[in-house]
């Protein structure tokens, strides 16, 4: 990951992207509506993407990740 864990929705998507290549995973980035809103799939799990410029607290990474059924350490 990067320092304190922190990263912007768009380092996420990335390197969530990057996972997916690793493992032969599908990733895809759905928009939903007005704005930058929606969603991002790994394999058949996804997670909300919301705005993609602001950061990730580290709370709200963990849950991300645990809806796609990745661990943090693993970005």
């Amino acid at each position: 990951m990067c320092e304190h864990g922190i990263v912007n929705g768009h380092q996420f998507e990335k390197r969530v992207k990057r996972l997916g290549q690793r493992t032969g995973k599908p990733v895809r980035f759905e928009s939903h509506g007005k704005g930058s809103h929606g969603r991002l799939y790994f394999g058949d799990r996804f997670t909300t993407l919301k705005d993609r410029k602001k950061e990730l607290g580290r709370g709200l990474l963990k849950a991300m990740c645990t809806q796609l059924g990745i661990r943090p350490d693993e970005l």
